[in-house]
């Protein structure tokens, strides 16, 4: 970014609760939600582009794929690029760009737990703080980072917390990574790793997640194998643990599809601690995949992009090793 001259930011519009101004459905658009804002003037010369206008729990993998792919084009011309999203699956589709929009030029997602026509709306000042992280020398390189209530998360960390608190994301146990104040960007932390790049071949791989507690039944796996899916993420108790009973009918599924496993809770997914019947020792050994720090969510995005490239399941195997 040359300091000599204004930045230029795109900002980007995929609905969400940041587009209503009523309870039926995103209505605002990139420009709209721009005009609310002449303070965003003072920051950079902005341009308003739209992609999608749904509330996000109506997103497809296509979609993920777009704004992914929209954002990483902006990013070709612009010193910034922000993007206005739902939070419902705010995490899903900021970890969709880590894996598919890379790139030095700062991606920043933004949302709002509060309509525009409720009291409080949020959705003003974390467009706000999201512009001036975009437009911030200080973001470049840290790829893909998530702004809401003038914090910054890194995009494979944050996590919906709460559902109507606005203060309801988290990158736990890490924290956010950086923070707005004032007009002020801030990092105090920068991400060790670079994300795994993947693509998108087209389509929607069929990959549910099966959550599992105590006495896990066969039938749940023999009814959920049964369908016509490409794949399985489980979402289990502990560091990736599952019933005794059901580990054979997990192995035998997983000779012919990928069946990624991951924590429930907080942590990663052990490789070497528990080797009893139904513990990631014996998983593994039957073939099932650790998802690492993944959860659920984010590991069926990674497996569900991996298979719309036919990805075959070593090669599953060898990138969640990546994570």
């Amino acid at each position: 970014m040359n300091a000599s001259r204004r930045p230029r930011l795109i900002i980007l519009a995929a609905g969400g609760t940041i587009a209503m101004s009523d309870a039926a459905a995103p209505r605002l658009d990139a420009k709209a939600l721009a005009a609310a804002l002449p303070q965003l003037s003072d920051i950079a010369d902005i341009e308003t582009r739209d992609v999608v206008a749904k509330p996000s729990a109506s997103l497809m993998l296509e979609d993920l794929a777009l704004i992914a792919a929209s954002a990483l084009e902006a990013a070709t011309s612009a010193d910034g690029v922000v993007v206005t999203h739902g939070t419902d699956t705010l995490e899903e589709t900021a970890f969709t760009l880590a894996l598919l929009a890379q790139t030095q030029t700062p991606i920043v997602l933004t949302a709002a737990m509060r309509r525009a026509d409720q009291p409080g709306a949020d959705g003003p000042a974390n467009l706000l703080a999201a512009t001036r992280v975009a437009a911030s020398e200080a973001a470049r390189g840290k790829g893909i980072l998530v702004v809401m209530d003038d914090e910054i998360h890194a995009a494979p960390l944050i996590r919906k917390t709460h559902s109507f608190r606005t203060h309801a994301f988290s990158s736990a146990p890490f924290g956010p990574i950086g923070y707005v104040v004032e007009d002020r960007v801030r990092f105090a932390l920068a991400p060790a790793a670079a994300t795994p790049r993947l693509t998108y071949g087209g389509g929607a791989p069929v990959v549910p997640i099966l959550e599992a507690g105590p006495g896990f039944e066969r039938e749940t796996l023999a009814a959920v194998a049964a369908g016509a899916i490409d794949g399985l993420v489980l979402s289990l108790p502990g560091a990736g643990h599952v019933a005794a009973d059901a580990a054979p009918d997990l192995g035998r599924l997983a000779e012919r599809i990928p069946v990624v496993f991951a924590r429930a809770g907080g942590g990663e997914t052990l490789r070497a601690t528990y080797g009893y019947p139904g513990g990631e020792m014996d998983l593994i050994a039957r073939g099932l995949i650790p998802a690492q720090s993944l959860d659920a969510r984010k590991a069926r995005i990674a497996l569900q992009l991996l298979l719309s490239e036919r990805a075959d399941i070593p090669l599953v195997r060898k990138t969640f090793a990546l994570f």
